[in-house]
């Protein structure tokens, strides 16, 4: 660990301003209410040329338990808000957001149950434009929902009605629901419609077990239904199966109809086997799928652990593909609308999780899309084994043709490291080529991203991922483009950080002067930072003041709490100026904590001082 330098004595510390726009993320307790401002100084989306899709944000905070029912409510008398929420470090893909769900104009409400405990990222912001102003945030814990009733039974042939109101059962969403249950044999077909002049309907169509509903399909619009759900459904297995009927925005209620009809005969198939090529034609007289859309199915036989790729390309209509497994049902395994890179054709693969007959089907992504068109079905070769890598070595690589492909059609070349539990790596990847992207993951199947990312490095569209390993084991290091089209030349580099540098100490009363590395530790927001270990007392007023000329500083105090995990109290990003940080912070009891002296940028690193005073008495 880098040694950190403490002067005993305080100091005077300089300042020297330059703005960043950068903003805080400041932690956010469940109960509490923020009155804020999105401003100039506030972070932006750039959006496109033109300047649309551009928006102003705020970061925040909230640490949640598995099963926490939380909800978070946004409102602004000056602009549109939007809530989104991540997980912390990632804001690449939100896990919920939020328009106008609060039900009064446009303010915002977000609700969100975490399967797991972790850290997330709140995100306050307009939904378009960059002008900003005031407005209020609340994050709080939601109730119980009521006990969920025994579903109603409900036979083929019947049509039932029903409202939904504020005393049914909640969804996760907060969305309440209405249940029926019926009976079904293996492969029988039903035809289920959900209509209502109050709320957008949603239908969904599970199994529950052991208290939990597992869903096997849904639909929101039925095909030139309006807002109405139609659905076809085939019963994968003989049992009961429960229909749920609710809105599609939260504050839905109403009256509604549900009926449950025979569904129709399984529409016929063209026979095909992998490596074939057809040239076909979407026409007005072509049969419907069970969502009432257009379309030609083809069947192929496959096996299991078979990696099959479909494309399907037209001059004519933008193309859309669909993949069914051999129980014929109403989810598709994978679909795909642009995946065949520039343009508006479609590709897909999928690795066959069992022997049997599939079935693809092809059609335009809108329902009147009529033309001709090719459809391609090959074997896409299992990739090569991860290559070994020497830590700290450039690798010069190429991905080609031959390399393996990801889910979404990328080319991809991999590389295997054994990590020690704790143990970081960070892994560097360039191109003159294409926008590299990286990704981490554990050797299990199926392969799942542990973590990724894009533009890391802050030098245009090369790549930094940092990763520390929660337990011992052999770890793949994918090398891909971000866009399936793209290939070509690469370098990549994968380096040994060590574990995670243990906390300094630090006295009040005293300066630290020391300096951000790529050799330290990396917060989940992606900034470097020091730690420092200060024994405080309860009701002590601090005063802690972050300087640097090099970075925009960001200042963040907590502790580890009972589940060993690091628990942020307070921090603070720009109130001494525009990159400089100062906290007033009271320690709530006795005892040690430790302060992060941090960059808000991820890739900022330069020399600082940090120090911790007594505020004076008034």
């Amino acid at each position: 660990m880098r040694a950190k330098t403490i002067l005993l004595a305080a100091s005077s510390l300089a300042i020297l301003a330059s703005a960043t726009g950068a903003a805080a993320q400041t932690a956010l307790r469940i109960g509490a209410t923020v009155q804020g401002q999105l401003s100039a100084n506030d972070p932006m989306v750039e959006g496109d040329a033109d300047g649309a899709g551009a928006y102003r944000y705020e970061d925040y905070s909230v640490r949640l338990r598995a099963g926490q029912r939380f909800e978070a409510v946004m409102r602004s008398e000056a602009f549109d808000t939007y809530l989104e929420l991540f997980v912390a470090g990632d804001t690449t893909e939100s896990l919920a957001s939020d328009d106008d769900g609060l039900g009064e104009g446009t303010n915002s409400r977000l609700r969100f149950t975490p399967t797991a405990a972790g850290d997330y990222t709140l995100r306050a912001r307009t939904f378009s434009g960059t002008d900003g102003g005031d407005f209020s945030l609340t994050a709080r814990e939601r109730p119980r929902s009521p006990r969920a009733p025994r579903p109603r039974p409900i036979t083929v042939g019947a049509e039932v009605s029903g409202v939904l109101d504020d005393r049914d059962p909640e969804l996760d969403s907060g969305a309440h629901y209405d249940a029926y249950a019926f009976r079904a044999a293996e492969g029988q077909r039903f035809a289920i419609s959900l209509n209502s002049d109050a709320f957008d309907p949603v239908l969904q169509v599970g199994r529950m077990a052991g208290g939990e509903f597992t869903e096997t399909a849904s639909n929101d619009d039925g095909p030139s239904r309006g807002l109405n759900s139609y659905l076809v459904f085939t019963a994968p297995s003989a049992g009961e199966y429960v229909v749920r009927a609710t809105p599609l925005v939260d504050t839905g209620a109403g009256a509604y109809t549900l009926a449950l009809a025979d569904g129709p005969a399984p529409r016929a198939a063209q026979a095909v086997a992998v490596g074939d090529t057809v040239d076909g034609s979407l026409t007005a007289e072509d049969g419907s799928n069970d969502q009432g859309l257009r379309s030609d199915a083809y069947r192929f036989t496959g096996r299991a652990g078979q990696i099959v790729t479909a494309t399907l390309s037209s001059d004519a209509f933008d193309t859309y593909l669909a993949l069914y497994g051999p129980d014929d049902g109403s989810t598709p395994l994978a679909e795909d609308d642009d995946g065949a890179g520039e343009g508006t054709n479609s590709r897909l693969s999928f690795t066959l999780p069992s022997d049997g007959d599939y079935l693809i089907e092809a059609r335009g992504f809108s329902d009147d899309a009529t033309g001709d068109y090719k459809l391609e079905l090959v074997e896409t070769p299992p990739p090569p084994p991860p290559a070994a890598v020497v830590f700290g070595e450039t690798v010069q690589g190429a991905l080609t043709d031959e390399d393996g492909v990801d889910a979404e059609g990328r080319k991809f070349d991999a590389y295997s490291v054994t990590l020690q539990a704790g143990q970081r790596i960070q892994a560097i990847m360039r191109s003159g080529d294409f926008d590299t992207y990286l990704e981490v993951a554990s050797t299990a199947e199926p392969y799942t991203a542990l973590a990724s990312d894009d533009d890391g490095l802050q030098q245009g569209t090369d790549s930094r991922l940092n990763f520390t390993a929660t337990e011992a084991g052999d770890y793949v290091v994918r090398a891909l483009p971000l866009s399936a089209e793209n290939d070509g030349l690469y370098s990549l580099q994968i380096i040994d950080r060590g574990p995670e540098p243990t906390p300094g100490s630090i006295i009040v009363g005293a300066t630290a002067r020391g300096s951000l590395t790529d050799a330290d530790a990396i917060a989940p927001e992606g900034g470097y930072y020091d730690a420092y270990t200060i024994q405080a007392k309860k009701d002590e007023k601090l005063v802690i003041t972050l300087v640097s000329n090099d970075f925009d500083a960001l200042i963040e105090v907590g502790r580890t709490n009972e589940a060993g995990e690091w628990e942020s109290l307070a921090s603070d990003d720009d109130s001494l100026s525009d990159t400089h940080a100062r906290l007033e912070w009271t320690p709530d009891a006795d005892g040690a904590y430790e302060l992060r002296a941090r960059s808000f940028a991820p890739a900022s690193m330069g020399d600082y001082a940090l120090m911790v005073e007594r505020k004076p008495a008034v």
